[in-house]
Formats: C-alpha cells, structure tokens, sequence
C-alpha cells in the first residue's frame, strides 16, 4: 500500500497472498475488500472494475498500490481489469476526495489483514 512508513503493512499483504506473486501457493486471485464491512471477493477470472461497483453503488474501486500519505485515494477506471494477485479496496464515494493519512493508510492495512485472515471470502469464477 503506497507510502505507508512501515515495510510490515506490505509483508502483511503479501502474506495473505496480496503483492504481484500470490503467496498462497495457488493461482493468483484478484482480492477485493469492502471496507465497510467484513467482506471479500475472490476472482480467479479477469473481472472489469464496473462489474463490482454496478453492485455496489455509491462506491469506488481502488488498487491498494495506488494509495499514498496526502494523496487522495485514486478510482479504478470502469473499464479496467483487476489483476490477478493485486488487493483492491471497496470504498465509498465519500472518501474519493479526501487525502490519506498516516493513520488512514495503516487502518485499511489492518483492516486488509484482519479481513484476509477470516478467510471468510467466497471465490467467484
């Protein structure tokens, strides 16, 4: 995740299979956390941005890579694919316009790995 000060956030992620490699031992998935709640979809087939937000109004997508401290969180393109291996954000409209802070950063950190670690996900084709 961007700039965060701490190189654990990271290791975090890619623990939980986030990063570019995986990390799970299995095909890469594209990971998408709502942060709202406690939930996460899994996609190991290529899957367009506006697929998820058409189901999910009033929110954005956002690559977790892609967030930075004074930055404002940057929107997915509609018509972009989600990668595989990638951990991106489900987050409200209301928070597009608003710059990160150290504290912002590392809470959706925490709230990626706390998410991940349920494993209370399901996996879409």
């Amino acid at each position: 995740m961007g700039a965060c000060s701490s190189t654990q956030n990271t290791k975090t992620l890619k623990a939980y299979g986030g990063g570019r490699g995986g990390g799970d031992g299995v095909k890469a998935k594209a990971r998408v956390i709502h942060v709202d709640g406690d939930q996460i979809q899994e996609f190991k087939q290529p899957i367009r941005a506006r697929n998820i937000t058409s189901q999910n109004p009033g929110c954005f997508i956002c690559n977790s890579e892609s967030m930075f401290i004074g930055s404002c969180v940057p929107q997915l393109p509609e018509e972009e694919l989600l990668q595989p291996g990638q951990i991106y954000f489900l987050m409200p409209i209301s928070r597009a316009r608003i710059p990160l802070s150290l504290s912002d950063l590392c809470a959706l950190a925490i709230k990626a790995s706390s998410t991940l670690g349920k494993r209370s996900s399901f996996t879409l084709r």
